[in-house]
């Protein structure tokens, strides 16, 4: 019988890898699918796998080879090159960029390589800002919780795999030099091209980004996607991001099935010959995203809340049957409720959830209700033996009480275990873990809650970016009675923030009350803790004209160490 379950309420199907490391039998398992090998995939396509979270692929065309995605960074894609130079020496004259994930190596192709034309949606560039600056500590927490980046290399807390890779980075890559270079060539709609000599057919397949796409290469019968992965796609990403619509999904799904393609080339996991079984397997993916959006919205239609979907939908044993629609990344638990909300936002008609109190006052009334502390944790400790869902429910509310104690955050940290353990799900598994040692003081995840800019992402943006960030590091509490127009001006370039009504509003700095006039390089200083403010006033490197006092008072309403002094 195909099993389709993601949790388990025993350990019967957990192994021990012989180091340690205790894990889901399945998911263990699906380390083999995604371990290094560089495959042949027909004549001049060549897709490594295993090299980092996602795969680099490389064609040979008449002119040279076309590049595929960099990885994570420039020491990953030097590995994937000298991968390529065991099988083929024709010179990397294009790069081409599926989506704005793993595009961070590319310098080691430029460096190295007669690149021609990079390829890549006008949108990446976009992307990339957006998930660096106003959302960088959400954003940068989720891949630490999500990827396991914190999880140690040996133990039974130790990774087997992410689901669509080893690794989110690779340990001998370290240091992990970004090497991002922006597209020479952009698109936004379907396009065909000519690339290294090759027709290059390209077409929007929005995924888990808005700018991903479908390289098709019918001279080859290849196409090169990132919309059907080594497993159960990710409508949910539990590090949190923008919602992915099925419905685009199946679009995309739909295209790739209508090229019967000889080839199936993804970003994640091994690639797919034979157009017969191409087909079958494809369309069965496609149809395990068609069954999530259909049972969401026609038990939403019931009345179903959010909790009562993560029941009432279940794959069918069917899609149990092959590894690409198992759920060895996220859980279709967690993918229905993301539905729900795409489409119809936070309350799910669930009472409880319209005005809900603030969680820590709710979970000291709830645990004095169920008869107190030493009750709960009793019954806690009792039902993660055979009843994980309440078990977990009981350990949050122990350590969700204001006054919660060690006692309360190692029950909580026991219970994450176990769910982690007994989960075919990486994503789950990798969550759970490093909420785990973070509760266990093994790690601090205290510096993934603030905004930590590093000095050349800084360098890479223009002023008004760099001052804008700063709106979302307001205390409201510190502006009362503020209100002042304050510009930063670095001789070529001026924007500015007015403080008022308890934000700060992004301007271009015109008729500012305030200048604060330093070189670029200060503000980068400044923005990256190279420097405090007070210390850049009394140096010179930056001075103020106006009213002194009133910028200081507004500045230190950010949550930034170097303009109030609180890291």
């Amino acid at each position: 019988m195909a099993d389709t379950q993601a949790i388990r309420n025993n350990d019967r199907n957990v192994v021990d890898d012989g180091e340690g490391q205790r894990a889901d039998r399945s998911l263990v398992e699906h380390t083999s699918r995604l371990e290094r090998r560089l495959h042949t995939v027909r004549d001049g396509v060549w897709c490594l796998v295993g090299n980092g979270l996602s795969n680099q692929t490389f064609i040979q065309g008449p002119d040279g080879v076309i590049a595929i995605d960099t990885g994570e960074s420039v020491e990953e894609m030097r590995s994937a090159l000298a991968e390529l130079r065991t099988v083929c020496h024709e010179p990397v004259v294009a790069v081409v960029y599926t989506h704005f994930h793993y595009i961070s190596g590319t310098t080691a192709l430029t460096e190295s390589e007669p690149i021609d034309v990079i390829w890549g949606h006008d949108r990446i560039e976009t992307n990339l800002r957006r998930s660096a600056t106003e959302i960088a500590p959400a954003y940068g927490r989720g891949l630490v919780e999500q990827f396991a980046i914190q999880l140690p290399q040996t133990g039974p807390d130790s990774v087997p795999n992410v689901g669509l890779g080893l690794a989110f980075r690779m340990p001998d890559h370290a240091p992990f030099t970004p090497g991002h270079v922006p597209a020479t060539k952009t698109f936004n709609s379907p396009t065909t091209v000519s690339v290294a000599g090759l027709r290059m057919e390209v077409t929007p397949a929005p995924s888990d980004a808005d700018d991903s796409v479908t390289l098709w290469f019918p001279e080859l019968g290849t196409a090169v996607h990132n919309i059907m992965w080594p497993t159960l796609f990710n409508v949910f990403a539990i590090r949190g991001e923008e919602y992915r619509d099925p419905r685009l999904l199946l679009q995309g799904l739909d295209h790739l099935h209508s090229l019967g393609a000889d080839h199936l080339v993804a970003t994640h996991g091994p690639p797919l010959s034979g157009s017969d079984e191409i087909a079958s397997r494809l369309q069965r993916y496609r149809d395990s995203i068609q069954f999530i959006w259909d049972q969401t919205v026609r038990w939403t239609n019931r009345g179903a809340t959010s909790s009562e979907l993560a029941h009432r939908v279940q794959l069918p044993e069917i899609y149990g049957e092959d590894w690409l629609t198992q759920q060895h990344y996220g859980i279709v638990e967690h993918h229905v409720r993301q539905v729900r909300t795409g489409l119809f936002g936070f309350f799910d008609g669930d009472p409880a959830n319209l005005l809900p109190l603030d969680r820590p006052e709710f979970c000291d009334r709830t645990v004095t209700a169920m008869g107190g502390v030493d009750t709960v944790r009793s019954q806690c400790t009792e039902a993660l033996d055979g009843d994980l869902r309440w078990g977990l429910h009981l350990a949050a509310l122990l350590a969700g009480r204001a006054d919660a104690d060690d006692e309360d955050r190692a029950l909580l940290s026991s219970a994450l275990r176990t769910v982690a353990r007994r989960t075919s799900s990486a994503n789950l598994r990798s969550w759970c873990l490093t909420r785990a040692l973070d509760l266990d003081g093994a790690i601090d995840m205290n510096r993934h809650r603030v905004h930590r800019l590093g000095r050349r992402q800084v360098a890479g943006w223009d002023l008004p970016t760099s001052v804008a960030v700063l709106k979302v590091m307001v205390d409201p509490d510190r502006l009362t009675g503020l209100d002042v127009h304050l510009a930063i001006d670095t001789g070529d370039d001026r924007a500015g923030l007015h403080f008022r009504n308890h934000i700060a509003c992004p301007t271009d700095g015109s008729g500012a009350d305030v200048i604060i006039r330093c070189e670029r390089a200060t503000w980068n200083d400044l923005l990256t803790g190279g420097i405090e403010f007070p210390t850049a006033l009394a140096s010179g490197a930056a001075v103020i004209e106006g009213d002194q006092q009133v910028a200081i008072d507004a500045l230190a309403s950010l949550d930034h160490p170097a303009f109030n002094g609180v890291s």
